[in-house]
């Protein structure tokens, strides 16, 4: 396998466009890789582009890279279409990444673009809802009720008046709770943090900065979460330009490296075997011939904050229970011991669902290039993103985990 360089990537600001599609979004993140790589969109000789919900938001199936590549004069060349939830543009960096380091193609386009936003909420909620097993869902549903609704007795929220990923994620921080002591305040500073983040980044949805108090007292969702704790629904794009070492190294004196690159998916395993993101940073780890001690900067997917502080103890950060002293301690903020989301993470930056992948590795890739302004890591040399989709029998669908260095 040769190795693979990013050699530029661009993203558009995560927001609401109501007067914006597809078309728009992609054309902005691709020119910004593009200019960013030094290149001409002729150069690109593969394009593979990461979408999870344009079927149900806008109508568009089957072709949607070459509906919006074609718009902005790229036509031609090989276009894959990826699917994978949440981790769909992940999905598309891999298969780019796959690309070129198999000796196919030297010039790889990976795009990650979604509308979530749309005037008539049931149909984004609709779409969150198709990322678990349909056949299993109302039963789903009433497993995952918040106490106040169990006692109540009311008809479940999920999938409603909320995403049904906030009652999952709920449940789980429930749990983690009931079995380590983990506290509401320790989730709710992993949203003070990310917010904070998020201030310093003009790419984020939301700017604002909060308070442990103000995070605490913004409406419930589904206990322990509040509004805050929880990722906007946004639109966005995000584009990264791959090449082979010959190629990156004729077009910047700054290529990122991608050291792993990772893809699985849920299985029934045993407890001490590990979930699906445990396995996914071993196989990562082990290909790019490092540990967890050796990354400076992280971006993890952190569609609510209690995911967050679960992740510190699945990636290796701290042990098993221990994510909210990780919190506590002030490591995984920006001077910490290893800054964590950094972009502000899906909390602040936003999660337009198919762009979200791309978007992390576009925070990696500024950070290690040094070009992530008040945000930035001193010295970082080892960047990580993790990056999960979609949801089956109590775990992530599909997972990605990327190694990227300078």
């Amino acid at each position: 396998m040769r190795n693979v360089a990013i050699a530029g990537a661009g993203m558009t600001r995560f927001g609401k466009y109501a007067d914006s599609g597809l078309k728009e979004l992609t054309r902005e993140a691709v020119n910004a890789a593009l200019a960013s790589a030094g290149i001409d969109k002729s150069a690109l000789q593969v394009a593979i582009v990461g979408n999870a919900a344009a079927g149900v938001i806008t109508g568009q199936e089957c072709i949607r890279a070459q509906v919006v590549l074609r718009e902005m004069g790229i036509d031609e060349i090989p276009m894959v279409n990826t699917e994978n939830a949440c981790a769909s543009s992940s999905t598309a960096f891999q298969l780019a990444w796959l690309y070129v380091a198999s000796g196919v193609y030297d010039v790889a386009l990976a795009l990650g673009v979604e509308k979530m936003f749309s005037p008539d909420k049931s149909r984004t909620l609709a779409a969150f809802s198709a990322g678990v097993d349909v056949e299993q869902l109302r039963g789903l549903m009433e497993q995952l009720k918040p106490p106040s609704e169990q006692k109540s007795g009311a008809e479940s929220g999920a999938g409603k008046s909320r995403s049904l990923f906030m009652d999952i994620y709920a449940a789980g921080a429930r749990s983690h709770m009931a079995k380590y002591g983990t506290t509401k305040e320790q989730f709710a500073r992993v949203a003070v943090k990310n917010h904070n983040n998020g201030s310093l980044n003009p790419h984020a949805q939301y700017r604002e900065r909060y308070t442990l108090e103000e995070i605490l007292a913004s409406p419930t969702v589904a206990e322990p979460l509040t509004r805050l704790m929880c990722a906007p629904i946004g639109d966005g794009a995000a584009a990264a330009i791959l090449m082979s070492e010959d190629r990156a190294r004729q077009h910047t004196t700054k290529p990122v490296w991608v050291r792993a690159s990772t893809l699985v998916s849920g299985s029934d395993h045993r407890a001490e075997h590990g979930g699906i993101t445990a396995r996914a940073a071993r196989l990562a780890f082990e290909m790019a011939g490092v540990t967890a001690r050796d990354v400076s900067v992280m971006e993890v997917h952190d569609a609510s904050a209690p995911a967050e502080l679960m992740l510190y103890e699945e990636l290796g950060l701290c042990g098993e229970g221990e994510g909210g002293q990780l919190v506590d301690s002030g490591a995984t903020e920006i001077g910490g011991r290893l800054p964590v989301n950094t972009s502000g993470g899906l909390l602040a930056k936003g999660h337009p669902v198919g762009a979200t992948g791309v978007a992390q590795i576009y925070e990696i890739f500024l950070q290690l290039r040094g070009e992530a302004g008040e945000r930035q890591v001193a010295g970082a040399r080892v960047g990580l993103t993790e990056n999960g989709g979609g949801m089956v029998r109590g775990e992530a669908a599909a997972t990605t985990v990327h190694i990227l260095t300078v």
